[in-house]
């Protein structure tokens, strides 16, 4: 029988914007809880989806339906920190659209994690600036991921290293679910980045000879994880030439997604997306189901490299926002 735990129990957020993603956070779950009790004065408009893993008390919050962006992303955070007053760090987890470059091989289904590299500190807004004489000038900066969740993902990419990663056994845990299988997904296509879509669901009046030709990777394996510079904005990107513009403005970026802006500065988190389309006119919704259980599966990986009472003695996200706001 599910048990009901007390609000301050609960010591991690995890947050997504699609019912896909909601459904692939809670497969991951190793134990559900019940729901909270409203209180009377609860201000608080989000649904959760609570129980553990790893030892660790997770609640879930995935954005309304039709409200996706980093307005609605941050408003959600915020209501949660407010709820749940003892959680010390958040995941956002779902899809992006991958930046496939010279060097970073990334194919559908893989996982991006945000890490601070070169001048970004992990996220890095780009729609948000202002223009000049000289072009669209960037301002503003984002907060990195917590340490401790940096730490986690160095623990995971070393047990990568030993052979010891369990990203592959978390993620089949999705697939008594057909939705979330690989052969649901159908082929991965990359076209060339002036090439525009042809109409339709598929890409099926898409010219086959205007696909990039592209190596099978040597390690055989279906899902590699990259780590650095995600993009964040408020718009879709579906466009190839916009894609590889971005990317040579800012610098190796791996994948654009809409919602991490409006977290780092107000909830620290670390950002996790698995790879559903290549940002170009030719996206669809085929990989979604895929790419969000393959992003889950490595968000429970982090979490079961970092020891729960650990958690409990740290500081709060308020408390850890405080300071890194001075």
């Amino acid at each position: 029988m599910p048990r009901q735990l007390r609000r301050e129990e609960y010591t991690v957020g995890w947050v997504c914007a699609l019912p896909i993603e909601l459904a692939a956070a809670q497969e991951m779950l190793d134990e559900e809880h019940d729901d909270l009790r409203r209180e009377l004065g609860d201000n608080d408009e989000n649904l959760y989806a609570l129980g553990s893993i790893s030892g660790h008390n997770v609640a879930i919050v995935c954005l309304p339906a039709g409200r996706i962006g980093n307005n609605p992303a941050a408003t959600v955070a915020t209501q949660m920190r407010a709820t749940f007053k003892g959680i010390r760090f958040g995941l956002m987890v779902g899809i992006g659209g991958g930046v496939p470059s010279a060097e970073a091989d990334i194919w559908l289904g893989d996982v991006v994690v945000s890490q601070p590299h070169q001048t970004f500190a992990g996220v890095v807004q780009y729609d948000m600036g202002k223009m000049t004489p000289s072009g669209f000038e960037r301002t503003g900066s984002l907060n990195s991921p917590p340490q401790m969740l940096l730490g986690a993902v160095t623990r995971v990419r070393a047990n990568e290293v030993r052979g010891r990663s369990k990203l592959s056994e978390y993620a089949s845990k999705l697939g008594r679910i057909p939705r979330f299988q690989r052969t649901e997904a159908g082929p991965d296509v990359l076209f060339e980045a002036t090439y525009d879509h042809k109409g339709g669901e598929t890409c099926e009046r898409c010219s086959p000879d205007r696909q990039q030709t592209r190596l099978q990777r040597e390690s055989g394996k279906d899902v590699v994880v990259h780590y650095g510079t995600i993009a964040s904005g408020n718009q879709v990107i579906r466009d190839g030439r916009m894609r590889d513009k971005l990317r040579r403005e800012l610098g190796s970026v791996l994948c654009f997604e809409m919602e991490a802006a409006g977290l780092m500065n107000s909830f620290p988190c670390l950002v996790i997306r698995g790879i559903c389309d290549y940002a170009d006119s030719h996206k669809n919704k085929r990989w979604q189901a895929y790419a969000a259980g393959t992003a889950a599966a490595y968000a429970k990986e982090v979490l079961s490299v970092i020891p729960a009472a650990e958690v409990v003695e740290t500081r709060t996200a308020e408390e850890a926002m405080c300071d890194a706001n001075g």
